[in-house]
């Protein structure tokens, strides 16, 4: 048997090429949080290595994945930086890895059925809902041209169309059509089909004649004639350290994004039983899923202290190792320092922030709709009774205090939106007496199921 099919650790330098490709399949997400959320895209490839590598020595070497950035964090990071800056909302993801963290020590105690019966699919599901549509509005301002809260232009809103429109049809074609590594980058290929047709856009004139007949009505006008421009990678070192940020403390942050760590963490179950199916291996039992559930949380808190997005194990790259039997776990070794050595190259972040908005805007589109869609089916394959008063009541409160901004100002700390909403789910499921509960729990983890990034 060769030794890259071979689920025990081995590393060679002969497989560095394998372990960049590993990385390759993951990159369009992984850069696509840092874009999204304004974080630093050097310091999401360098916290997505060391995540990795840490998960690694935990886990002692026995799992084939990838940690990178969490799609599930995107509302709260975006909320995050706008209402108390990058540090601060960094306090809050430590906090939201160190929640993992007591999670896998209580798994320790009580067993892993102890957090399926307090964090069952009818307060997860909704959360995962949450995530999604609060961001649905962000989406489309971006799609149509506009900034995040829609009160300014960046692009003419014809030729964001177009270019959204692009980068849109792109990734679902290749999730529907593509095959073998194809179908692995769909986010990566829109993001790529956008960039080309914003490059076409731009020499064709069509860009410069959209932008001198553009009318921005009453919204701020920061349009220019050209939707690309290579000044910044021009101006940019060849070699850099990334630019980390460090957190401050910030309570408000804390109880604000701890909830969100809810969702990630029950699907971290399924993405466990994912990998082990395709390896043949029961990585639930060795090393433990609550070696990988401690291996997680301490990634994201690592990430957090430096100025990262969370991490969250990769369905596309168990993907890429089911589609070349690469269960040797020592090429993600090679992956992860693959990212490490491209989080120092100047350039490439530059580049990366050359992408013109209407393209991440088309993308988030199906992203955030898609993460609503995997709140639904949690529901779903849970078969859950949403007509029963107690699920009904449940349901209604986390999705309307969740989208409809509800808040509670406690004095010392403002609770509100996906925090308040996850807090309100938990509470309301201890304390809401069931006597239609008695059945047993239904199997809600599906090895299939994609993270909360989507399986886009």
């Amino acid at each position: 048997m060769s030794n890259i099919h071979s689920t025990e650790y081995n590393f060679r330098p002969k497989d560095a090429l394998l372990g960049a490709q590993m990385l390759f399949v993951a990159f369009g997400a992984l850069v696509l949080v840092p874009l999204l959320t304004g974080l630093d895209a050097n310091v999401a490839l360098f916290t997505a290595g060391a995540g990795t590598l840490v998960f690694q020595v935990i886990t002692k070497g026995k799992v084939p994945v990838f940690l990178a950035s969490s799609f599930a964090f995107i509302a709260p990071i975006i909320y995050g930086v706008q209402t108390w800056g990058i540090p601060a909302t960094m306090c809050g993801l430590i906090g939201a890895g160190l929640l993992y963290v007591i999670l896998s020590f209580l798994i320790r105690i009580y067993g892993s059925e102890m957090l399926r019966r307090v964090l069952p699919p009818i307060v997860t599901g909704p959360v995962i809902m949450v995530i999604g549509l609060i961001l649905a509005p962000v989406a489309v301002h971006m799609a149509m041209g506009r900034s995040g809260d829609g009160g300014a232009w960046l692009v003419p809103n014809i030729t964001a169309i177009i270019i959204a429109g692009a980068a849109l049809l792109t990734t679902i074609l290749a999730s529907l059509l593509g095959k073998g590594w194809i179908k692995l980058i769909p986010i990566l290929l829109g993001i790529t089909v956008g960039y080309v047709t914003s490059l076409i856009l731009d020499a064709t004139g069509f860009s410069a004649a959209q932008q001198a007949a553009f009318d921005p009505g009453t919204l701020q006008n920061w349009t220019a004639p050209a939707l690309v421009s290579f000044q910044k990678i021009a101006d940019a070192p060849v070699l850099a350290i990334p630019n980390f940020t460090f957190p401050t403390w910030n309570l408000e942050a804390i109880l604000f994004i701890i909830p969100v760590a809810i969702a990630p963490a029950i699907e971290h179950f399924g993405d466990v039983l994912a990998i082990g199916g395709i390896s043949g291996k029961d990585y639930v039992k060795d090393p433990g899923i609550q070696n990988t559930l401690l291996g997680d949380g301490v990634a994201t808190s690592l990430a957090a202290c430096l100025g990262g997005p969370p991490n969250t194990t990769y369905s596309e790259v168990s993907g890429a190792v089911a589609l070349t039997h690469a269960f040797n776990p020592a090429i993600m070794t090679w992956a992860a320092i693959t990212a490490i050595l491209l989080a120092f190259v100047g350039k490439l972040g530059a580049f990366l922030g050359t992408i013109p908005v209407p393209v991440m805007g088309g993308i988030m589109i199906l992203l955030f709709g898609a993460i609503t869609v995997i709140g639904i089916n949690t529901l779903v394959r849970a078969r859950t009774d949403l007509m029963l008063p107690r699920n009904l009541a449940i349901v209604a409160m986390i999705l309307v205090f969740g989208i409809g901004g509800m808040s509670f100002d406690l004095v010392i700390v403002k609770l509100g939106g996906i925090g308040l909403a996850g807090i309100v789910g938990v509470i309301l499921n201890l304390v809401l007496p069931c006597k239609d509960c008695d059945a047993p729990l239904p199997d809600e983890i599906n090895p299939a199921a994609p993270d909360h990034r989507t399986d886009l």
